[in-house]
């Protein structure tokens, strides 16, 4: 049956959830998609910060050809080999001693929060509930995670809100001091570079502050490192830039599987102390497929080669788009980011200039404060990059004779 709500020649039948570009895509190749008219886009969206490797980057395409010959599914009332691989690994490189996996960003958000409940409740305090995140944040759709960034436009309409959830000003000290202190909160969640919110990244030594103040008063730190994880900084992750902030639990998902559905939930063990067998669960996290990527796409990632490849690409980017800004006053008020998490603050409507992108072949994502964001394949070479940045240009041309005339 098609109703009002969902007439729509092109997608009848998918429910209108999505603002979707007028652009039905076919086949990916390294940092190019075609669409199914054949014309060729050089992409800066990845997916959102997801195919971190390109599209059908040939590792992880035989990566996934070797598995699906061999085990699909099989639920994790078994031990599964290709989880203990990638979580050894994932403990190996990062702060955490046990990993929790998923099929998405906002599982693994989910599996932070009760983790950080469970915690306090395990230790005897279980008045320990409050979660406090920022303005800003996103941390995905599902109801705790919503109700954890506090994002208005997500919350409104389903309902009373979740309890015991805040959240507080970006870069008000003296609120963060407060709630740390108060002897009702559990945990702070935080991305250390916003994606959604504004390319905004916390100051390394806030970072290092945060993580101070948490421990002296026995609350947890979580990083939401879901878009800013994963090589994406030039370090495998944004907090490893800050000196003594590593977290006590971290979400990872996006790149980790390079285009494929995986998430992780990573904690220490002090942290996990709560997460008892059957507190917690997942039907298809952690199958076979998704490890067999997962452990190929972490392993190529976490190459010293392609950090520095990221940082070095990164630099490019920032000082060509900061020429593109001195260039186009009136069309760029300022470039944001870490990394390959870059932001580009517009003065004409963002949705109008990702259009005009799209004209010259170019594809962007969109993010909060009107801005635009660059999230390309972290192999995207120098001179993929200068290609980005002369569309760029061209689509700054458009804008400014759009308004002029």
């Amino acid at each position: 049956m098609t109703t009002a709500a969902t007439a729509n020649p092109l997608s009848d039948h998918i429910m209108g959830v999505y603002n979707r570009a007028p652009l039905a895509v076919a086949r990916g190749e390294g940092v190019r998609l075609w669409d199914v008219n054949g014309e060729a886009y050089l992409d800066c969206v990845a997916g959102i910060a997801t195919n971190g490797l390109g599209h059908c980057n040939p590792v992880l395409v035989e990566a996934l050809k070797a598995q699906a010959d061999k085990l699909w599914h099989v639920s994790n009332i078994f031990r599964i080999p290709g989880q203990e691989e990638l979580a050894g690994r994932l403990c190996e490189e990062t702060f955490a001693d046990v990993v929790f996996f998923t099929n998405s960003g906002t599982e693994a958000i989910e599996c932070a929060l009760k983790t950080a409940r469970k915690y306090h409740t395990a230790n005897g305090n279980p008045e320990r509930v409050v979660i406090y995140g920022f303005d800003g944040s996103f941390h995905g759709r599902s109801y705790a995670a919503i109700n954890a960034a506090g994002n208005p436009g997500y919350v409104e309409g389903f309902g009373p809100r979740i309890p015991n959830y805040e959240q507080l000003k970006w870069g008000d000290h003296d609120a963060l001091k407060a709630a740390i202190a108060d002897p009702t909160t559990a945990a702070i969640i935080v991305e250390p570079v916003q994606g959604e919110g504004g390319a905004r990244a916390m100051p390394e030594h806030c970072l290092s502050g945060l993580r101070q103040m948490t421990r002296e008063h026995g609350v947890l730190v979580i990083f939401d490192e879901v878009q800013c994880g994963m090589g994406r900084t030039g370090r495998l992750f944004a907090h490893d830039w800050a000196e003594d902030a590593a977290p006590d639990i971290m979400c990872v998902a996006k790149a980790l599987g390079g285009g494929f559905p995986v998430g992780a939930c990573l904690a220490s063990a002090e942290a996990a102390k709560g997460m008892t067998v059957g507190v917690h669960g997942s039907t298809f996290g952690g199958n076979p497929l998704a490890m067999a990527v997962g452990i190929a796409a972490f392993n190529e990632i976490a190459r010293p080669e392609t950090l520095q490849h990221v940082r070095d690409v990164a630099g490019y980017f920032v000082q060509q788009l900061s020429g593109l800004k001195d260039r186009f006053p009136d069309v760029i008020s300022e470039i944001r980011g870490k990394g390959l998490l870059i932001g580009i603050k517009l003065i004409p409507n963002n949705r109008e200039f990702m259009a005009l992108a799209r004209d010259q072949h170019l594809l962007v994502a969109g993010g909060g404060d009107n801005l635009v964001r660059l999230l390309p394949s972290l192999l995207i070479t120098q001179e993929e990059a200068r290609e980005a940045v002369e569309r760029l240009e061209k689509a700054c041309e458009a804008a400014r004779a759009k308004a002029a005339a």
